[in-house]
C-alpha cells in the first residue's frame, strides 16, 4: 500500500450522539439460508462492542432467525424479522423504506451490511434518506468510530473517523472471518414492513426474474480454493481445457480475470477483481493471469497465491508466492495429473 490517509466525516443536521447499539442486515436466500457474507458481517459487528439487533427479511425469514440463533454470537441481542414475501428478491427499493424506518425508530448508533450487491444497492438510498454519508467497503475496524476502507483499486488504504451520529457502514467479508456454530441468546420479534418513506409511499415496483449460472463448485466470494483464468488463455475452449480440469482436482471455484470475462471465455458471475468479487481463498492459482492492478484488488487478501504465465516480467510474479514460467498448455495438464496423483 502507498500510504494511509485520515478523512472526518462530521455529523449532519443537528442530531446528538446516540446510545451505542449496531443494527446489523443478515442478508439470507429465498430458501432461507444465511449467506456467508452476512457471517463475516456479524463477525465484523461484534467489533463494535455494541449490543447487535440483526435484521432478516423474507417469506424465510423466520426459518433464517432460526439458524441465526445457532451461531456463536453472544452480543446479539434481538433478531428483527419482516416476513413480507414482496422483499424475497431483495429489491433495493422494497428494502431501503424497511430499514429506514428501523433506523429512525430504534435509534441505533451503527448499521452493518455485507458490502454485496445487495448492500451496496440499499445503503446508498439510506443514506441519503438520512443525510449521513455512509462508509463502504470497511476492511478494519480500529474502533466505533474510525475505521479502515482501500481506495484507489485497493492501492491506498485510508483511516476514517466519523463524527456521524449514525454510521452506515458496509463491510468486505474477505477482510473478516465468519462466526461459527454455537449459540446465543436473541429473541425473536416480528417487524411490519414499512411501504412508506416519511409519508410517502414507494412507487410499484415488479421482480420480473433472473437467469442464474447454477453450479455444485463452492460459491466464488467464500471458496478457500480459487483456479482463475486470464487472457493469456487465449480462448474459451483452452479456458475450459485446462482451468475446468484443474478446479475439478482440487475441489476448487473457478474465476476469471475482467480480459477473460469480456472475450467471453466464461459467464461474468466468475469475474474477480475491483469490478467483479473479492475474494480471500487459502489457495489463488492464476492460469494466464497477466496481473493488473484492478484484478490484484480482488485477490489481495489470498493466503497463498501460484502463477503460471508464459511472461516472466508479468506483474502477478511480482505478488506471487510461488510462480512457474512456461507453456500453460504444457504445464497446467501436467499439475493437474500429478494432483490426481
Amino acid at each position: 500500500m502507498l500510504r494511509s490517509t485520515t478523512r472526518r466525516f462530521a455529523g449532519f443536521g443537528g442530531r446528538g450522539l446516540r446510545p451505542a447499539s449496531t443494527l446489523a442486515f443478515v442478508e439470507t436466500s429465498k430458501e432461507g439460508a444465511i449467506l456467508p457474507a452476512s457471517l463475516n458481517t456479524l463477525y465484523a459487528a461484534g467489533n463494535l462492542g455494541n449490543q447487535i439487533d440483526a435484521v432478516l427479511v423474507g417469506s424465510k425469514a423466520k426459518e433464517a432467525a432460526a439458524a441465526l440463533q445457532k451461531l456463536d454470537v453472544s452480543s446479539l441481542n434481538k433478531i428483527l424479522v419482516v416476513p413480507e414475501e414482496s422483499l424475497d428478491d431483495l429489491l433495493p427499493e422494497r428494502v431501503t423504506p424497511v430499514v429506514y424506518d428501523l433506523l429512525q425508530k430504534g435509534d441505533y448508533s451503527h448499521f452493518v451490511v455485507p458490502a454485496s450487491s445487495v448492500g451496496k444497492g440499499f445503503l446508498p438510498r439510506v443514506g441519503a434518506l438520512l443525510d449521513l454519508q455512509p462508509i463502504c467497503d470497511v476492511t478494519k475496524i480500529l474502533d466505533p468510530n474510525t475505521f479502515v476502507r482501500p481506495m484507489y483499486a485497493g492501492n491506498i488504504l485510508a483511516t476514517v473517523e466519523s463524527q456521524q451520529s449514525q454510521k452506515l457502514i458496509s463491510i468486505r467479508s474477505s477482510a473478516f472471518p465468519a462466526v461459527g456454530a454455537g449459540s446465543n441468546s436473541a429473541a425473536i420479534e416480528t417487524v411490519n414492513a414499512s411501504n412508506t418513506v416519511n409519508g410517502t409511499e414507494i412507487p410499484p415496483i415488479k421482480w420480473e426474474g433472473a437467469n442464474l449460472v447454477k453450479s455444485e463448485r463452492p460459491e466464488l466470494g467464500s471458496a478457500t480454493r480459487i483456479v482463475s483464468g486470464g487472457r493469456g488463455l487465449k480462448n474459451k475452449e483452452t479456458f475450459e481445457a485446462l482451468v475446468t480440469p484443474l478446479a475439478d482436482t482440487l475441489g476448487a471455484a473457478i474465476g476469471a480475470t475482467r480480459a477473460a470475462v469480456d472475450s467471453g471465455f466464461c459467464d461474468n458471475s466468475l469475474q474477480i477483481g475491483q469490478t467483479g468479487k473479492i475474494v480471500a481463498p487459502e489457495l489463488y492459482i492464476a492460469l494466464g493471469v497477466s496481473g493488473a492492478i484492478q484484478h490484484l484488488a480482488g485477490i489481495k487478501d489470498a493466503k497463498t497465491i501460484v502463477a503460471i504465465n508464459k511472461d516472466p516480467e508479468a506483474p502477478i510474479f511480482q505478488v506471487a508466492d510461488y510462480g512457474l514460467v512456461g507453456d500453460l498448455n504444457e504445464l497446467v495438464p501436467e499439475l493437474t495429473e500429478k494432483l490426481k496423483q
